[in-house]
This record gives structure tokens, sequence and C-alpha cells, in this order.
């Protein structure tokens, strides 16, 4: 029993750095030898041939080429034409549906028939009102006090503004 206790005492627990340092000496090892083994991967170059230096005057700052300002691209107008009333703006889109819920401003009202224009931040197109629905029943007028459902031919997002196109 003595011996076992004495062996273990005498042997030693390899950490994981010096298990390290063993395997990157073997690598510098092999590295070494092969490098003695390979040919010079440089070939030497030729030199050039020396030139003559020329000096350079330097420009006044007035011939310097001065950085052009950069003019944004031209954008479509940020108000809508003046044949276009707001009548609304767009509360939520159902894209699954291709609906808007909408909510008209105090004053506005909204028929079967009318041209709108809905714009927004990436959404800008007309089309002609061909659904109106108020609590899932198809009605031809919404007035600014009634929750209604409009079909669209495009994406709409929330906060876009909606005009009625005056004929």
């Amino acid at each position: 029993m003595a011996s076992k206790t004495r062996a273990k005492a005498k042997r030693k627990k390899t950490t994981k750095t010096a298990r390290r340092r063993k395997t990157v000496r073997k690598t510098r090892a092999i590295r070494k030898k092969a490098a003695k083994k390979a040919p010079a991967r440089r070939a030497a170059r030729p030199k050039a041939e020396p030139t003559a230096k020329v000096a350079v005057k330097p420009k006044p700052v007035s011939q310097r080429a001065q950085p052009q300002a950069v003019k944004p691209p031209p954008s479509r107008p940020a108000q809508p034409a003046s044949a276009e009333q707001r009548i609304g703006v767009v509360t939520h889109y159902y894209s699954h549906l291709s609906v808007v819920a909408m909510q008209l401003e105090p004053g506005g009202t909204l028929r079967v028939g009318d041209v709108i224009h809905i714009r927004g931040h990436t959404t800008d197109f007309a089309q002609k009102v061909e659904s109106l629905e108020v609590n899932h029943a198809p009605v031809t007028e919404v007035g600014p006090n009634d929750d209604f459902g409009l079909k669209v031919v495009e994406h709409a997002r929330e906060h876009d503004i909606v005009h009625k196109v005056r004929s």
C-alpha cells in the first residue's frame, strides 16, 4: 500500500499550459527542419537603374482643384398638387388582404368612385375607391367618425397621408 501512495505522490499532473509548451516546441522544431530543406522562396530582383530626380514645383492654392459640392438628386415635391385635399391618415395596413384602416379628418368624406392619392415615406400611388367597409359590411360613403377599411392596389404603411383628388 505504501508503494502505491508514494508512486501517486511522485507523479506530476501536467497542466494545459505545460502540454501547450510541448506541442509548441515540437512544431517549432518541425518548421526549422522544413525551412532548412526548402529552397529560398524569394528570388533576387535585379536592381533598377537610378533615375534623375526632378524638382516638383508646388502649385499655388488658387490653382489647386477645389472639391466640388455634392448636389442631392432631384426628389419629388414634398407637397401634393393643389388639386388634392388631405382627407385622412392610414392607421393600419393588412397585407394579407391589401386593405388599409383609415381615420378621416373632421369635415372629410369618402365615397365609392372617388380618386385618392396615398403618399408616405416610401408610398406614392393613386387609385379609384372601389370598396369601403364599416364593421365588415360594404357601404358607399363614410364620414369622419366611421372606422372603415379600404381596399388598395399597392402596399401602404401606417401614417401615410391620404388625399382626395378633385376632378
